[in-house]
């Protein structure tokens, strides 16, 4: 048994919006997000453009959800379908965060993301009185002033705070955990990626260990966890305890451990030169953004999905180099190589790529036998100047120029949509 008295326990609310995307449009045409069938579709010209966003009345009475396709969408009079609008989206997000520095101080404030914050309310009873209640309010607020319905969870740290939201908070609208909750309400829960934190990989590696369930990872062996998972597999173990140390002023998870990117085509590219034009171009924007950081890596995935016209599927390969690397063409000849030797010639309508095993850039000893290694990296240095300084496209590579190139498009969208 653990010994919770050894460990925080705080008042720690997480606080999400519902349906964000559909709830700001319905806001926007003083519509009831709540009652309304809402969606929000990526483009209203493309018959296969993907659904960002769906209004709870579209989720329960047409099916519809995030992920599905605009010609899946059925020709009812009552759904109203809307575009993104990017920049008014992040405008709201903005506009939740000044509403929740009326109650606690910015160190108390964890954007979690564009429609999701943790906030810590420990110590504020004196001014608000009980936590629980003040968090009710602050999504009345914030339904009252910018018409968004919210759900909450709330417990003594971030990782039950967002547990309860996800288990419980989001079927009722407010859910509040504590430690002792923990038997009836987290061990029951299976599969395990649905607990926060465990994907799918990780789950088949459980199941295969005979563990299908939270409270069956509570109580397998620590050692075993630890010797399969490493240190991954003590935070594993004390999660399904309900135990976190992260604080709400830093991220959950401290520093970060990967640069990527992931590009859904806008149409079937149905030659490998068109699938290394983006590739190229996605090269390019994951090494600056590693460059930007400091911050150089040793292992580099690519991830393929092929059209729905050609049954789907795809692959996802992972390859270690013996140097940690920024530069651009060095990650792409990588690419390069794990596409030519798993690209089967289907039509490609999703591209990903990572760096991980990442090291600081200064660590990165110059080659003695790539006499031209330095200039490469200055190169790299001075592309980077030019567009922090004047944008993405002010300098650009003449693949960006072909039919091909996504990049141009791209510089005009926010958070690859419309603005």
């Amino acid at each position: 048994m653990i010994d919770y008295s050894k460990f925080p326990n705080r008042s720690v609310a997480c606080i999400d919006m519902m349906s964000f995307y559909a709830s700001c449009m319905a806001a926007l045409h003083n519509l009831d997000a709540r009652t309304t069938p809402i969606a929000v579709v990526g483009n209203l010209k493309q018959r296969g453009s993907v659904v960002l966003a769906a209004s709870p009345a579209m989720k329960k009475r047409f099916k519809i959800k995030t992920g599905n396709r605009l010609f899946e969408i059925p020709r009812h009079p009552k759904i109203r379908l809307f575009e993104p609008r990017m920049e008014y989206f992040l405008e709201m997000s903005m506009s939740i965060t000044r509403i929740l520095h009326k109650y606690v101080p910015a160190e108390a404030i964890h954007v979690y993301s564009v429609d999701e914050s943790f906030i810590d309310l420990t110590g504020t009873e004196k001014l608000w009185g009980d936590p629980a209640q003040t968090v009710r309010e602050i999504q009345k607020e914030i339904y009252e002033t910018l018409s968004l319905p919210s759900t909450a969870g709330m417990g003594p740290n971030m990782l039950m705070a967002k547990l309860c939201l996800d288990i419980s908070g989001k079927k009722t609208g407010f859910a509040k955990w504590n430690f002792e909750d923990i038997p009836e309400k987290l061990w029951p829960v299976s599969p395990l990626s649905e607990m926060w934190g465990i994907g799918r990989q990780t789950e088949t590696s459980l199941n295969n260990m005979g563990i299908f369930s939270v409270g069956d990872l509570a109580h397998a062996s620590l050692e075993t966890l630890e010797k399969k998972f490493g240190i991954i597999g003590n935070q594993l173990y004390h999660h399904a305890w309900g135990i976190d140390l992260s604080k709400v002023d830093a991220p959950p998870v401290a520093g970060q451990v990967s640069y990527g990117k992931s590009q859904i085509l806008m149409r079937d590219y149905n030659s490998i030169a068109e699938v290394r034009a983006v590739l190229l171009e996605m090269c390019e924007d994951v090494a600056k953004r590693a460059r930007d950081a400091g911050k150089a890596g040793r292992t580099i995935t690519l991830g393929i999905s092929y059209s729905k016209n050609a049954l789907g599927g795809g692959f996802q390969r992972s390859r270690t180099i013996k140097e940690a690397t920024n530069e651009t063409m060095a990650i792409y000849a990588v690419c390069k190589e794990l596409l030519s030797e798993n690209y089967d010639a289907r039509p490609v309508r999703q591209i990903s790529l990572s760096i991980t095993k990442l090291e600081a850039e200064q660590s990165v000893q110059l080659s003695l036998f790539e006499k031209d290694n330095w200039k490469d990296r200055a190169i790299g240095s001075v592309m980077d100047n030019i567009r922090n300084k004047y944008g993405s496209t002010a300098i650009l590579r003449a693949i960006s120029l072909t039919d091909a190139g996504t990049a141009i498009k791209r510089s005009e969208l926010v958070g690859g949509h419309k603005g």
